[in-house]
């Protein structure tokens, strides 16, 4: 456990004493947001701010958990490495399209192209390796088999073969790598909304992989009832609690009015560490509920486009819901705590679905 709060607590305070030296650098260098047109006009108020503070989000998330184990006195172990892999990939890519729409001043980044390859590549690697590295009980960061608040054996991806199972898999994988990552750069479209709810999901995650490390069945026994197949739950608390720390102390300079975006960097970053925290902890479907005013925002985005598609008419005043709201004359701040407050509920929904399947068992 202090290998857990050594990580939040180091995170935390890199972001929240980075942070602003990151802002000095970018306002130097004249790296600020490009706002799109056809979005709130109150929001063209904000063209300038600096972007990209991902940068100090998944530089905080690293150092709390190199920290962490260093406190600890153990080495990191592959989970939380895959896991970084993932984050600091996607990470990577949503630079790239941050630095894009700065250099070429447009709000439009990549090409959806590359940006599907770019985190294709970062994707498929991911699932393949999350199936390697078995411990001495056999167990690997991942299974083929689609989890609840566990694996399901009776929804088995390999139930046509290891290497049918492998491909579904890693197309598996790839699809809540991409759901995950675009929700969260939905999501962030306000000033602290994405980060306040990030840090309630995965603070989540926290307390999940926490309770999966001390109900593992390699730390009780393999007949030990209800015990968690997880390999390295540890390792992921570690990196759940680093990145509640690390938008901690984001949110205090992303508040309104922010004084930095974390940008797609931030966003892609963080949709991807949900993601492999879902496939690492073997709860999959489970996230969807944790997290699901990120799904909601995602679905009302996914409405508004196949509604306008199907009868040319809108849902919503405009997509996603946050901007609906805006333009129906809510204040900013008013939407965003709302929208935690949603973030919250959902929280304590997945929670105790995550210990009722425990105790009912």
């Amino acid at each position: 456990m202090i290998a857990v709060l050594s990580a939040g607590a180091v995170a935390m305070l890199v972001s929240l004493l980075g942070t602003p030296l990151f802002i000095r650098f970018l306002v130097k260098r004249e790296y600020g947001q490009f706002i799109r047109q056809d979005g709130p006009t109150a929001h063209f108020t904000k063209r300038g701010t600096p972007t990209m503070g991902g940068v100090v989000i998944i530089a905080a998330t690293v150092i709390g958990y190199a920290v962490a184990n260093l406190v600890a006195g153990r080495p990191p172990n592959v989970s939380g490495l895959l896991l970084l892999f993932l984050m600091v990939g996607l990470g990577v890519i949503g630079f790239a399209d941050d630095f894009t729409k700065i250099s070429r001043q447009r709000s439009l980044g990549l090409s959806p192209l590359w940006k599907m390859i770019g985190q294709g590549a970062i994707g498929v690697t991911f699932a393949v390796l999350v199936l390697q590295f078995p411990n001495e009980r056999y167990r690997t960061p991942a299974s083929t088999e689609i989890s609840f608040t566990r694996d399901i054996s009776a929804l088995d991806l390999a139930f046509l073969g290891a290497g049918v199972g492998l491909i579904l898999f890693v197309l598996w994988a790839n699809f809540l790598i991409t759901a995950w990552s675009n929700a969260v750069n939905l999501t962030d479209g306000l000033d602290g909304l994405a980060t306040g709810v990030s840090m309630l999901v995965f603070g989540a995650y926290v307390v999940v992989a926490v309770w999966q490390s001390n109900q593992s069945c390699q730390v009780l026994s393999q007949v030990a009832p209800r015990c968690y197949e997880v390999r390295d739950p540890r390792d992921l608390s570690i990196i759940a609690a680093a990145i509640v720390g690390a938008c901690f102390g984001f949110l205090w300079w992303n508040a309104s009015p922010a004084k930095i975006f974390m940008g797609d960097t931030g966003s892609l970053a963080l949709g991807g560490a949900l993601a492999g925290l879902s496939i690492l902890t073997r709860t999959e479907v489970l996230a969807a509920i944790i997290g699901g005013l990120f799904v909601l925002i995602v679905m009302s985005d996914v409405i508004q486009i196949g509604w306008f598609k199907l009868t040319g008419k809108r849902v919503f005043k405009m997509a996603p819901l946050h901007h609906h709201f805006e333009l129906m004359g809510w204040g900013e701040v008013t939407i965003v705590i709302r929208f935690w407050i949603i973030a919250a509920l959902f929280v304590c929904v997945g929670l105790g679905i995550f210990y009722a399947e425990w105790v009912v068992g």
